[in-house]
């Protein structure tokens, strides 16, 4: 699978699949690194003084840029592309899937069902996704990541790693968890001697950023949540294959069933920009909740947050909003004051850090939100 380590629940590609993931991959590329300069020249010489003249405002706002740029045609052309490659990225990643989901399944039924597994899995058929995240289809995937087809059903999150994959240029690593690494590298780097016994990931997914946290730490007990119970078969079967002990379940991460101050360590990976303003509210309130005294919550995001300072950028950056159907992409990017959001969950103010944390093999950077539970 394109530099991916292989697995007894991975799908494999076929030489067609191969090709075309490998041309969806390179397309993306042009589409991020070289097309984009012609938007960007369109704009600068072009699109802009036109809209400046004609409002007698200069441009201060990604809104501002939207206007100016909604019918140039360099960038309808390169809009046009991105969603194109969008969407045969999800037409793609589920035909593999669907292809050879009775093997998958059937790899599934025998890892779990293994007498001596690792960890474990609970599911809940009363957790329902907030409305806020069932009412469209994230990502422009049909059903989102909450198609569910029975008891053995793993296609979902499946179809998560591989894509995942894909979509992130193959670029996180072989195991897929370059974010899962990032995480564990600034924690061994900001706080070298900290020694947490219970982790928890929320909103885990297929659960590839959750491991690292299990090879950092192996005296800990790590813990993973989700809302789609497809993703959790599915994270759980994986780290059965790899041979990982995770205690996966599925719910709501703005209301676990964990007790107060059961963890030393709360983490997410890429869960912010998937969430409301209330529901990333009402999360570090949770995470707050969950830890016990001396505790620490760790959030990686995407680094654009901090990197995006100028109209244009931060419009190209918003393109995922109103084309990807990310509807709390841009507020969470631009809008919102996350930091602010920790303090008022009750995390020790002088403790709350927004900053940009390197992945190991330094070549790219994520957002980091990280707070304490008492005084720093």
């Amino acid at each position: 699978m394109l530099g991916m380590a292989a697995h007894e629940l991975l799908p494999l590609q076929n030489s067609d699949e191969r090709a075309r993931h490998s041309f969806l991959i390179d397309l993306k590329i042009v589409l991020q690194d070289e097309l984009i300069k012609g938007v960007r020249e369109s704009y600068e010489k072009r699109a802009r003084p036109a809209d400046e003249a004609a409002t007698g405002r200069s441009h201060k706002h990604r809104h501002d840029a939207a206007r100016a740029l909604e019918n140039d045609p360099s960038y309808q052309l390169w809009s046009a592309l991105g969603r194109i490659q969008q969407d045969l990225y999800v037409d793609s990643t589920a035909e593999c899937v669907e292809r050879q989901l009775p093997r998958l399944q059937a790899n599934y039924q025998r890892l779990v069902s293994a007498p001596q597994k690792h960890g474990t899995l609970a599911l809940d058929a009363s957790i329902t996704p907030p409305r806020y995240i069932s009412v469209v289809d994230i990502h422009c995937i049909p059903g989102g990541y909450f198609s569910d087809n029975g008891d053995d059903d793993i296609a979902v999150g499946a179809r998560y790693d591989i894509g995942s994959y894909i979509f992130g240029r193959g670029q996180r690593g072989s195991m897929n968890d370059t974010r899962g690494q990032t995480g564990v590298k600034f924690i061994k780097t900001h706080w070298p001697d900290f020694k947490p016994r219970r982790i928890l990931d929320l909103g885990c997914t297929a659960g590839m950023n959750t491991l690292p946290y299990v090879d950092a730490f192996p005296e800990a007990e790590v813990y993973a949540i989700d809302l789609s119970a497809p993703a959790l078969r599915y994270a759980h079967g994986r780290a059965e294959a790899v041979g990982r002990k995770v205690h996966f379940s599925q719910q709501n991460a703005e209301s676990t069933n964990f007790p107060d101050g059961y963890f030393d360590l709360v983490v997410s990976h890429i869960l912010f920009h998937e969430t409301s303003r209330s529901g990333v509210e009402a999360i570090l309130k949770e995470a707050q909740r969950l830890l016990a005294p001396g505790g620490r919550t760790l959030h990686l995001d995407v680094s654009r947050r901090l990197t995006c300072t100028g109209p244009f950028d931060q419009f190209i950056a918003d393109w995922d909003t109103l084309n990807n159907n990310e509807p709390f992409w841009g507020a969470f990017l631009f809008d919102m004051d996350v930091p602010e959001a920790a303090r008022q969950a009750g995390f020790s103010h002088n403790s709350v850090r927004e900053e940009l944390a390197p992945t190991p093999s330094g070549k790219a950077r994520y957002w980091a939100l990280s707070a304490l539970k008492g005084e720093a």
